[in-house]
């Protein structure tokens, strides 16, 4: 299974790479087991046969019962202490850096102009910035505190211009609303309310590709033909939009919670924590942004 997030789709933790859990063939050590119709049996074998970067952590393979033994606790694998830390060095970067775009890029009617056109081409930087660490082999920790630093002189500009111009406390509103998602997400998740199987993944990529199709569509017509373009973006369709985004922000987070949790339990190497969090970064910049638009569509209609 594949998160949204192309870091995990790319390398972390992927149908490719070993210790995710996700190898279709059976491993070495231990009785075959069917794996090709179920994303989420767990092979027998050891998981770090086919890795080529990573040393195996497990040792001597238990033959009889063909599972591995509980890997020793000195064996460099990535815990959940090493995802919380790199996510909140992350985060804690994009944060610092929105702060200073918000107090040093004014969005007032002189400066509105050129703040603007310094947070687009922070965000243009940034994309480029994921889409490189996403097509790497290993995680690169500057790169991704990097795009996290750019991503939040964007995110700290378009913040900015919605609370002066369409809502008072949208950006506050907004940090609010990402977190609730977040943490009910995870409540739910560890709860087992809700259950990533092969049918909920399907579910949601045919959504998120109905929805990015549908945003396209919009965009170019907005292009091309001035406005809003078949008005996905504002008014009652824009609210509407706006909520199945956030849900789909919300379902993406549950693919990535069980991409980490298979990461975990597989024994990923420590420095895939820093793809966990990057994986991490950009959803929930996905439900922030999704937010802070609601609340723009909100605060004009009124």
């Amino acid at each position: 299974m594949r998160s949204r997030n192309p870091v995990f789709s790319r390398r972390g933790f992927s149908r490719d790479n070993g210790y995710a859990g996700f190898n279709t063939a059976p491993q070495a050590g231990g009785p075959a087991v069917a794996t090709q119709g179920n994303p989420y049996a767990q092979p027998t074998g050891n998981p770090y046969a086919q890795n080529p970067y990573a040393q195996n952590p497990y040792g001597q393979q238990d033959v009889q019962h063909g599972a591995p033994p509980q890997a020793p606790a000195t064996a460099g694998r990535m815990t959940i202490d090493d995802v919380v830390m790199r996510t909140g060095t992350t985060l804690g970067v994009l944060v610092v850096f929105a702060a200073l775009a918000w107090a040093l890029l004014p969005v007032d009617d002189a400066n509105l102009g050129r703040s603007i056109g310094i947070g687009i081409g922070a965000a243009l930087v940034a994309m480029v910035l994921g889409f490189v660490q996403s097509f790497k082999r290993k995680a690169v920790p500057a790169l991704i505190l990097a795009y996290a630093a750019f991503e939040g002189v964007f995110l700290g500009v378009i913040s900015s211009v919605v609370d002066s111009y369409f809502a008072d406390g949208a950006a506050m509103q907004a940090v609010l609303g990402t977190m609730a998602v977040f943490v009910g997400v995870l409540v739910a998740y560890k709860a087992g309310w809700i259950r990533v199987n092969r049918r909920f993944y399907g579910f949601v990529m045919a959504a998120a590709l109905g929805f990015i199709l549908l945003m396209a569509v919009n965009l170019l017509f907005a292009v091309f033909g001035g406005g809003d373009g078949l008005g996905f973006r504002s008014g009652p369709l824009g609210i509407i939009f706006g909520v199945v985004g956030i849900i789909l922000g919300a379902c993406f987070l549950a693919l990535d919670f069980k991409q980490v949790e298979d990461g975990l339990a597989y024994g990923a190497p420590r420095e895939e924590a820093w793809l966990a969090a990057f994986g991490l970064t950009l959803t929930l910049v996905w439900i922030y942004l999704e937010f802070l638009r609601l609340i723009a569509i909100f605060s004009s209609s009124d």
